[in-house]
């Protein structure tokens, strides 16, 4: 079994940072794009960021300059730094990634996160 555990949401005051995190554990042979999304009440869930295993990176235009998704292919972990914090950045944050069982491609599968809530209010 595989497991994906965020962790570091919390409240902000607008223009603060959060950091959060996201590591996933278990039966792992190679995880390729990890990727943060994040879903606001009464919002669809959207793609906020997201990485390669060769760290090349993607973001949402509402969020670049001020966020910045990176990750620790050593332990299997994402991040995803957050400057500049608004309002509008509210929702819950979850993380996905696409991992390998094997060396077999047909044992690729999809793994989300529990989510991390963020608040930015003041």
């Amino acid at each position: 079994q595989v497991q994906l555990v965020e962790s570091g949401g919390g409240v902000v005051q607008p223009g603060g940072s959060l950091t959060p995190s996201c590591a996933a554990s278990g039966s792992i042979f190679s995880i390729t794009t990890m990727a943060w999304y994040r879903q606001a009440p009464g919002l669809e869930r959207e793609l906020v960021a997201s990485i390669t295993n060769r760290r090349s990176g993607t973001y949402a235009d509402s969020v670049k300059g001020r966020f910045t998704i990176s990750r620790d292919n050593a332990k299997n972990t994402v991040y995803l730094q957050m400057n500049s914090l608004k309002p509008e950045d509210t929702a819950v944050y979850y993380c996905n990634a696409l991992i390998y069982f094997s060396s077999s491609t047909y044992s690729r599968r999809e793994y989300w996160g529990q989510g991390t809530q963020v608040t930015v209010s003041s």
